[in-house]
C-alpha cells in the first residue's frame, strides 16, 4: 500500500517528541527508562511457570504502536515483537492475555502493563480505528488497491467495500504468483487492457476522489480486512490484540 509521508505522520503521530508523551512523574519509578525522538522505552518481561522470566525492552510510540526487543538470552534475535508475540515467545502458558501477562518493573515490583500509563496511546489508537475510517454512509471505508499480474504485469484494481472483497485482495497479496485468471469477482484475462493512469488516481476515498492516502480511506486493520482464520502474521497479531 503506497501512502505518502504526510499521511503516515497523520496516522502514526510521528513528530511528537517523547518528552510530551507522558509526564515525568508517570515514568520516574519505571526501570530501564529511556526517551527517544518519538518513543519512550522501559524494561519489561513476561513470566512462564516452566521457563521463568523472559525480559525485554518495550518501546511505546505516540502512534500507539508497541514494540518489544527480547533479551531472554544473550543470543536472542527476536526484535520488534508485538506484546502478543513476545508473550508467546516467552512460553507463557496462559497466552492471549498480554495486557496482564507482560509486566513492567515499577519501584522494584512487577506491575501488569494494563495497570500502567503505557497503554494510553495504544488504547486511543484502538478506539480511533473503530470509527476513523467510516465513510459518508457510516460504513468502514477502505481505498481501492492494485495488484500486478505475474504473467502480463498489468495492474488490476481490487475494490474493498466488504469483507469478501477484502479477503479476495488479502489472499491475492499473499499469492506471489497471482494472475488475472485468479480474480474472484470479475472475468479478467491478460488480454484485457490495463486501466489508464488517470483512472488509477481515483481510489474511492470519500473525502477526495484524487486522494493519495489519508486517515479516511487508509485502514491499518479492522474486522473487515483482518481474518481470524488466516495464518499470516498480520491477521494473527490483529486477532490476538483485539481479543485481549
Amino acid at each position: 500500500m503506497a501512502i505518502d509521508k504526510r499521511t503516515r505522520e497523520m496516522a502514526s503521530g510521528q513528530g511528537r517528541e517523547a518528552a510530551f508523551l507522558f509526564a515525568d512523574e508517570e515514568l520516574s519509578e519505571m526501570s530501564g527508562l529511556k526517551k527517544g525522538a518519538d518513543f519512550v522505552e522501559v524494561l519489561c518481561g513476561c513470566t512462564s511457570h516452566r521457563y521463568g522470566d523472559a525480559v525485554g525492552r518495550l518501546r511505546v510510540f505516540a502512534s500507539g504502536d508497541l514494540e518489544i526487543s527480547c533479551e531472554c538470552t544473550p543470543g536472542c534475535q527476536e526484535d520488534k515483537l508485538t506484546p502478543a508475540a513476545f508473550e508467546k515467545h516467552s512460553g507463557r502458558e496462559t497466552a492471549k492475555k498480554w495486557k496482564s501477562n507482560v509486566w513492567i518493573i515499577v519501584k522494584g515490583d512487577k506491575v501488569p502493563l494494563s495497570r500502567t500509563v503505557l497503554l494510553k496511546y495504544y488504547n486511543q489508537a484502538s478506539k480511533s480505528a473503530n470509527g476513523s475510517h467510516k465513510g459518508s454512509n457510516g460504513r468502514l471505508s477502505h481505498r481501492d488497491e492494485f495488484i500486478c499480474c505475474k504473467r502480463c504485469e498489468k495492474e488490476r484494481r481490487f475494490r474493498l467495500r466488504n469483507k469478501e472483497e477484502c479477503r479476495s485482495y488479502h489472499d491475492a497479496m499473499r499469492n506471489t504468483n497471482w494472475e488475472c485468471s485468479n480474480f474472484a469477482f470479475d472475468r479478467i484475462t491478460c488480454e484485457d487492457e490495463e486501466e489508464r493512469a488517470s483512472r488509477k488516481v481515483l481510489r474511492g476515498c470519500s473525502r477526495s476522489p484524487s486522494c493519495k492516502g489519508c486517515t479516511t480511506c487508509v485502514c491499518f486493520g479492522c474486522d473487515i480486512c483482518r481474518f481470524s482464520d488466516c495464518s499470516c502474521q498480520t491477521c494473527l497479531d490483529f486477532t490476538s490484540n483485539s481479543t485481549s
